[in-house]
């Protein structure tokens, strides 16, 4: 067992960590995990979740928004990307279905993107193979060329 002072001394660590960029709860567990014995951090980990300070639904929805601001990315990059977090593959893939339409078309506008940057030096079949490998579908890689 512990005492007040010590959830109070580990949860402000955690704390810390987690207000200087959002974390999910599996970042915590892998920083955390080996320093605060088990208990106290699930303890932790619960009251920092009813606090609203962890979120990984939320994490995922900032995460993607960031992500279609800043990146070129495949739909099947992001959900690699996403699970690389320790997200759960259930509440990844539920996000996403319940976004297709604008995640489809961010995927149609990062193909986009990569083709103006590869165009000049690249064969068109060339880009089309890159982008296959970095994981967009075939029918938004060809709406995307349709688009040039």
């Amino acid at each position: 067992m512990y005492t007040v002072e010590d959830f109070d001394k580990e949860k402000t660590k955690v704390l810390k960590y987690i207000l200087y960029k959002k974390r999910t709860e599996q970042e915590i567990r892998n920083k955390f995990g080996k320093i605060i014995e088990e208990q106290l951090l699930d303890d932790i980990i619960n009251y920092l979740k009813e606090a609203k300070y962890i979120n990984d639904k939320e994490y995922i929805e900032k995460t993607l928004n960031n992500f279609m601001i800043l990146k070129n990315l495949s739909i099947r990059e992001i959900q690699y990307k996403l699970a690389s977090k320790g997200l759960k593959k259930s509440d990844i893939e539920e996000y996403i279905y319940n976004n297709k339409d604008e995640l489809e078309e961010y995927e149609i506008k990062s193909a986009l993107n990569i083709i103006y940057k590869k165009i000049s030096f690249m064969e068109q079949d060339e880009i089309k193979q890159l982008l296959l490998k970095k994981g967009y579908k075939i029918e938004n890689i060809n709406k995307a060329i349709e688009e040039i």
